[in-house]
């Protein structure tokens, strides 16, 4: 049996129950030119607790088929966001 993919992203969207939008980099060095391009993916991943909030950095493993479109699952939350304060402008 094969090894399970495991990546490490971003979390962008936190907005549906028990699913995350989380976007992983990775970088490729082009064939001819040897420049190093970011290439970029966005996975479902399935968050049983919903504790993944926008901008955690977290670890994501492949798992059998959830729904139509996740094939991931949270393994761990690496990184917490810092806290986004908004200011409001007064009158």
């Amino acid at each position: 049996m094969g090894k399970r993919k495991k990546f490490i992203g971003t979390v962008i969207s936190a907005r549906m129950q028990k699913t995350c939008i989380v976007r992983v980099m990775r970088m490729q060095k082009h064939p001819k030119y040897s420049r190093i391009n970011k290439k970029f993916n966005k996975f479902k991943v399935h968050d049983e607790k919903n504790s993944a909030k926008e901008g955690d950095t977290v670890r994501i493993e492949e798992t059998r088929p959830i729904s139509k479109d996740k094939r991931f699952r949270l393994v761990e939350i690496i990184k917490r966001a810092a806290a986004q304060i908004e200011l409001k402008d007064e009158l």
